[in-house]
């Protein structure tokens, strides 16, 4: 089916959601490391307690996927799993702040991870299933500038709340955990599910082209065996372009995961000097890798805006080194600061290749996957991504241990050569055209022609 062109402000209302969604990562990605030192974790802790997102994201992204592309009623068929994850990811938003113990937290976090999944896997084949070849990148793109949005006014809450509104570290429900990061993730809440509820209500869905065909599918393909049989064919039939991105994924995650456990208690500990998770300047510290990490949502937010204009010149492939590159020196430059200030500037860089990998990966993956498992293989691709931020969670803290002396700023390093290594992958990577496509086997019989 032909797909008409969509209006600037279509593209942004079907992408609003995201917004809303990275309310729920930028404050467990900027908060969640102090918070469980707070608790009392120790560094060599943190990876493991960190395994909730790539696990979860390992177990559910793909399901939902198939699902998804399976389902088809009042709401459409991403619509669904958009709110219900909503729902699930503003409850548990709400109760991590009043967390009392570590396993407390660890919990909630396995919840948050599990439902922000189920919201944001359909909101990558959206875009694939409503905007035809030539408006991909920038619907993709778009989603990079509400993550960017979100992420920076997400991160930067904690700091905010202090500095303009005067609300301090005390007072918080549980001891330990400050007033304005508990206040920060009630906001967050607030703004998740009302950033998905616009997306919902603005954008309606294009139902099957053949609607019998399309119930006889979802009857002879229901359950989870049906489910996990179509996933594992997949797998199978993985398009080369698809297979060879992976590797650049799995470089840049895993770059990005050492950046996210690491670098707000390295700012608190290597650069702000702070002896323990008692000193206020651990409490500043934190705040103030909160403002870093707003920072490189900044760009990654202003960034957006020019990825489509320059992929038309360069192409896709040699965008996306370009920005791993300018990510891996920000990651680098990390281990050479010793002030606060320059470290904005590093942020910078990461901004650059946040925004190109949040979409240059998927609107090339968009044109090398049959239109019909299209859900699917958004799914399957997430295991790029949480594969090794598993391995790390399960590894990482024996090296940071026995290899780095629980040095968290080297850990920060260590990323940045992760996505150095991303670049040269790129390297190998072929753009399909979608002649070029392969056309796989549909997902259900008639749901695409």
């Amino acid at each position: 089916m032909e797909r008409p062109q969509l209006s600037f402000w279509q593209i942004w209302n079907m992408s609003f959601g995201f917004l809303g969604i990275q309310f729920g990562w930028g404050l467990q990605m900027a908060n969640m490391s102090a918070i469980y030192e707070y608790l009392g974790a120790s560094p060599d802790q943190i990876p493991m307690l960190w395994l909730a997102a790539p696990l979860t994201g390992l177990l559910v992204q793909p399901v939902i996927g198939s699902m998804s592309d399976r389902t088809w009623g009042r709401l459409g068929r991403r619509r669904p799993y958009f709110l219900t994850g909503a729902l699930l990811s503003s409850a548990a938003l709400l109760l991590m702040p009043n967390s009392g113990a570590l396993w407390m937290a660890a919990g909630l976090l396995w919840i948050l991870d599990a439902s922000i999944n189920v919201s944001m896997e359909p909101f990558r084949a959206f875009v694939a299933d409503l905007l035809p070849e030539d408006q991909r990148t920038r619907g993709f793109a778009m989603q990079s500038l509400f993550i960017g949005l979100g992420a920076a006014v997400a991160s930067a809450l904690p700091w905010l709340m202090t500095h303009l509104f005067g609300v301090g570290g005390a007072g918080g429900p549980m001891p330990g955990i400050p007033l304005n990061v508990t206040l920060s993730f009630y906001l967050g809440a607030v703004a998740f599910l009302g950033a998905v509820l616009w997306t919902i209500g603005s954008t309606k869905e294009y139902p099957p082209e053949d609607l019998e065909a399309f119930r006889r599918g979802q009857r002879e393909k229901a359950g989870l065996l049906a489910g996990t049989r179509e996933i594992l064919s997949a797998i199978a039939q993985m398009p080369l372009t698809m297979r060879r991105l992976g590797w650049v994924q799995v470089c840049t995650w895993f770059g990005l995961y050492c950046m996210w456990l690491y670098f707000p208690v390295a700012v608190a500990h290597n650069i702000f000097g702070a002896p323990d998770q008692a000193s206020p300047l651990y409490h500043e510290g934190v705040e103030w890798a909160g403002v870093c990490f707003a920072a490189y949502s900044v760009v990654c937010f202003a960034f957006s805006f020019a990825l489509p204009a320059i992929a038309r010149v360069l192409g896709r492939r040699a965008t996306h080194t370009l920005c791993l590159l300018a990510g891996a020196a920000g990651l680098l430059s990390v281990g050479v600061i010793h002030s606060k200030l320059p470290l904005l500037l590093c942020m910078a860089g990461v901004g650059v290749a946040w925004a190109s990998t949040l979409s240059m990966p998927y609107a090339i993956l968009a044109g090398s996957i049959p239109p019909a498992r299209t859900g699917t293989y958004m799914g399957i691709f997430n295991f790029f991504i949480v594969i090794p931020e598993i391995v790390a969670s399960f590894g990482f803290g024996w090296v940071m241990l026995h290899l780095l002396a629980n040095n968290r700023l080297a850990a920060v390093t260590v990323g940045g050569g992760s996505m150095g290594l991303a670049a040269l992958l790129m390297q190998r990577v072929r753009e399909d055209t979608p002649e070029r496509a392969p056309a796989g086997r549909p997902a259900l019989e008639g749901a695409a022609k």
